[in-house]
């Protein structure tokens, strides 16, 4: 019984880690998205940076 728990203990792991790299790998792509439109639409005026730090 201790055998099966171990391993759906891992199963279990493995599968929340997956999900969790996966959701990174989406909000990491939709922050260089937005960076880069970022250089696309600046806002009209004396700078020309569009961040402000």
């Amino acid at each position: 019984m201790v055998p099966l728990l171990f391993v759906l203990l891992i199963v279990l792991v493995l599968f929340g880690a997956g999900f969790a790299v996966k959701a990174l790998w989406w909000i990491a792509v939709l922050a260089l998205i937005l960076w880069l439109l970022g250089f696309v639409v600046r806002p009209q005026g004396r700078t020309s940076r569009w961040y402000r730090w």
